[in-house]
């Protein structure tokens, strides 16, 4: 047992996400091998063997879970929920009901736990952003509220008017001709991202389970006075493609053109930590000096936190002058796994 594996087996029992594409654990008394946050029932310490990769897994004759399959992306999208989403994409102003989801031999609970865990909301909310996202676009195209509202299967214009504006954070009278920004779910090797953007530019890049996602893009929804709808873009399809390539190793510097929103003073921050070669670090003391603050590395924390375009403006690669990792929004297995990516470059 590596110094490691007492801590990989802590992520284990709690089913931490950050530890995601860290480490595979192989069961000797079941001969499967799973992801950290397998839903399994955990074995004891002494049955574990712990790999850096799912092929020292395999090579060790572990054969894949079938129940969190650590072969596949994490949180790989059941048949359950493409089932769920084709049915939306072939009715989208359905408004759903329980029969419904018996017809389709679907567990109505289940739908909304899988929904939950995959998408951030239950099925109905889902389906219900496809029709508000058909119904803003009417709007936009010209169209009068009351058929919109009607075409999306709303009776009551003031339950029409309050579900809008909880989804898209404004009222439909008011989107006019603000902006629209779309959200898409990425899966990586470190577990899903979610990314953000309109049609020329990324505003956001995060892990999921970031602390404070959720205040962050209601930030970033009152600050560009958008609607932010489920959707794909561009940008988004850009950075997924190069994140792929840099997962694999083959991708030192990323060109999808991103818009981070920030002070002077934090833009001055980011564009200094884009100037950290890859493979290479920073104290915080190193970028106050860089921007010639030498005084405010504090100042300096702050804006690498405030930082929402993770691995793209790489604040990761900012650590403590001591050497320590330092914080990571992201989470410090996540940042430490980064840095050691970053150096085989």
């Amino acid at each position: 047992m590596s110094a490691n594996d007492r801590e990989y087996y802590q992520a284990l029992i709690e089913k931490n996400s950050e530890y995601e594409g860290i480490f595979f654990v192989g069961v000797k008394t079941t001969g499967v091998f799973c992801r950290p946050t397998c839903p399994a029932r955990k074995p004891k310490f002494e049955h574990c063997e712990f790999f850096a990769t799912a092929q020292e897994a395999l090579l060790a004759s572990f054969r894949p879970c079938k129940r969190c399959r650590p072969l596949s992306h994490p949180n790989h999208v059941s048949g359950l929920i493409q089932t769920l989403v084709e049915a939306v994409e072939q009715n989208p102003e359905k408004r759903w009901r329980t029969r419904d989801f018996q017809e389709l031999s679907v567990d109505a609970s289940t739908a909304r736990r899988q929904f939950k865990k995959r998408f951030g909301m239950t099925f109905v909310e889902y389906a219900r952003a496809r029709r508000m996202g058909l119904a803003m676009k009417q709007i936009r195209s010209g169209e009068q509220v009351i058929e919109a509202q009607l075409s999306s299967g709303y009776e009551s214009s003031s339950g029409f008017r309050d579900a809008f504006s909880r989804i898209m954070g404004a009222a439909p009278s008011k989107i006019g001709s603000d902006k629209v920004l779309k959200a898409s779910w990425i899966d990586t090797k470190l577990g899903p991202m979610l990314a953000i953007s309109d049609e020329k530019a990324l505003y956001l890049l995060e892990f999921v389970d970031r602390r404070g996602l959720e205040r962050e893009i209601e930030r970033l929804r009152i600050r560009t006075k958008s609607a932010i709808i489920p959707g794909s873009t561009g940008p988004i399809r850009s950075i997924e493609k190069e994140l792929k390539h840099y997962f694999e190793g083959s991708l030192h510097q990323f060109k999808t053109p991103i818009l981070p929103l920030g002070s002077p003073f934090q833009k001055q921050v980011w564009e200094e930590l884009q100037r950290i070669p890859t493979g290479e670090t920073r104290s915080y003391s190193d970028i106050a000096r860089g921007v010639k603050r030498p005084t405010a590395f504090r100042a300096v924390a702050q804006a690498n936190g405030a930082n929402q375009l993770a691995i793209i403006i790489p604040c990761h690669r900012v650590i403590n002058a001591d050497g320590k990792v330092g914080g990571y929004g992201g989470g410090c297995i996540r940042k430490q796994w980064l840095l050691d990516h970053e150096k085989k470059f």
